[in-house]
């Protein structure tokens, strides 16, 4: 098993123009009065690469040493009470800023494209209470595309995927009376009507011949 290689980047004070758009947000919009400061950190975990590559491409490719600060493995200590929030991309949405990582990298090496997962970490400091994390939660994590994201390090990048079920054929379709296919056309709320599905039917039986699934029946009726 390959190393997973994790670093930290932050803004320094003067560019970190994120971090304090989102401090005057929480502060003003959301009323969270007990919020006193925020740092963000774009984190980036790599497989499938050396520590040489590493280090080569951590003042390249993961920050701009002019305007960042960039530390291996762990963000530095934090003193006074404070609050971590990791989040990270869904598992098979597009993650532009990993991507861009991989693609440069690759081209640094001329050697296959590794393996890049990133996260932003937001580190709130001040006395919260649990009403104002749920609060900064909400605001900063949008469910359609973005998860909490687990603060250790994976021992591995790769994603290991269920195998999905078979889809289930529509036993008896094509040999179905009216009475059947009206069944049918109630039981999947299908938009067609009757003679369309006779249609269908017919087409299944003497060109297919064979019954159809449940997807193809749901396909055809969302393009019918």
């Amino acid at each position: 098993m390959s190393k997973v290689y994790r670093c930290y980047t932050e803004k320094r004070r003067g560019f970190d123009v994120e971090a304090q758009s989102v401090l005057k947000e929480a502060k003003d919009s959301l009323g969270i009065t007990g919020l006193a400061d925020l740092r963000l950190f774009n984190r980036y975990d790599t497989e499938g690469i050396t520590q040489e590559v590493y280090l080569q491409a951590r003042n390249i490719v993961f920050s701009e040493p002019q305007v960042d600060d960039c530390y291996d493995e762990k963000m530095p200590e934090f003193e006074g009470e404070h609050w971590v929030l990791a989040i990270e991309a869904l598992p098979g949405q597009y993650d532009q800023r990993a991507d861009s990582c991989a693609q440069c990298i690759q081209i640094l090496t001329c050697l296959e494209r590794p393996t890049v997962k990133s996260a932003q970490v937001y580190v709130f400091f001040g006395t919260l209470t649990e009403d104002d994390r749920e609060k900064l939660k909400t605001y900063l994590i949008n469910p359609v595309e973005s998860r909490q994201a687990e603060l250790d390090k994976p021992e591995t990048l790769a994603q290991e995927y269920p195998v999905a079920a078979p889809v289930a054929d529509i036993e008896g379709f094509t040999q179905a009376d009216d009475a059947k296919l009206e069944e049918i056309l109630a039981s999947y709320s299908l938009a067609m009507d009757m003679d369309d599905l006779r249609f269908m039917q017919k087409h299944f039986r003497n060109v297919e011949k064979r019954d159809p699934t449940v997807t193809e029946l749901k396909l055809v009726d969302t393009y019918w």
